[in-house]
């Protein structure tokens, strides 16, 4: 049996010790997942992709067809500065429907399937084709996924948990070659079953998903899995890329209910800054009148 190290928090740390920084980044571990871009290369993102997403903004105020607007925009009439510019503020004003024009398709192997029952929650603008438990058959030693909360466990605890995942495993092959259906036999598996997919997401879902699961409260999986997918889109746009990042960045503060001690600085608590806020309008409010104002 493959069993791949995870990470989950820091060894041996108490509770308040560990809430009283940002939570440990799981790209520290090799968790043996990998998500590759397939689709579109750099070549098409860098000659269409922005031309496109330009287009789908400047036809909302433009007297132009759209196909003149894409022709000037691929052939570079119009400054790929100037796309940029106007795609960046028409992101950051939330007018995402210009954004679902693209899209990106990963293949996502070597997850588990607990961050897989977390991954297809997304369905707007998202597809999905999964890796069957049903038509696979998966032999002794497939691989699963250990969390380094249980590897740093105590020793009898770890080897009480892998005997769990192989005593599954080997009652999965004696069933089948029993002659059980590989649909009845699979009822053995454990969530830490790895399996892989085909995403494929437009870039509005993308900034979506990627706001939620590259946030330090996501699980340490599927945030792993996250960092991976920015990387792959950074490699054929840095711009498009840098969209991509926690929600609290684009926010200008964090909204989740987990933080509102503050251990994750990377933005302040909204229950703070409506604090300050309150304080300096009241503060504003009890200034006295300038003089000869009645």
């Amino acid at each position: 049996m493959t069993v791949e190290h995870g990470a989950a928090g820091t060894p041996g740390a108490s509770a308040s010790t560990r809430s009283s920084s940002i939570p440990r980044n799981p790209g520290r571990h090799d968790l043996g997942m990998r998500a590759t871009l397939v689709f579109p290369n750099r070549e098409i993102v860098e000659r269409y992709y922005v031309p496109l997403i330009y287009t789908a903004c400047r036809t909302c105020y433009s007297e132009l067809a759209p196909d003149d607007i894409f022709e000037r925009a691929v052939d570079g009439r119009i400054a790929p500065e100037k796309q940029r510019e106007l795609i960046s503020r028409v992101i950051e004003s939330g007018h995402g429907s210009t954004i679902e024009h693209v899209v990106f398709t990963f293949a996502i192997t070597g997850v588990s399937r607990t961050l897989s029952h977390q991954l297809v929650r997304h369905r707007a603008g998202v597809a999905f084709d999964q890796q069957s438990q049903r038509y696979v058959s998966f032999k002794k030693g497939a691989s699963t996924m250990l969390p380094s909360t249980i590897a740093d466990a105590d020793p009898e605890l770890r080897e009480r948990y892998e005997d769990q995942i192989e005593g599954a495993l080997e009652l999965y092959s004696e069933m089948m070659a029993a002659g059980i259906p590989g649909e009845d036999a699979r009822f053995v598996f454990p969530n830490a079953t790895r399996t892989n997919l085909v995403m494929t997401t437009n870039l509005r879902a993308l900034i979506h998903m990627s706001g939620l699961r590259l946030c330090t409260m996501a699980q340490w999986e599927i945030r792993r899995l996250f960092q991976l997918i920015r990387h792959e889109v950074f490699a054929v746009s840095p711009f498009l890329g840098s969209f991509l990042a926690p929600k609290c960045v684009p926010l200008g503060y964090c909204d989740e209910a987990g933080n509102r001690d503050g251990h994750c600085p990377i933005r302040p608590h909204k229950d703070a800054v409506l604090a300050v806020w309150a304080e300096r309008s009241g503060k504003a409010r009890r200034l006295p009148e300038p003089p000869g104002v009645r």
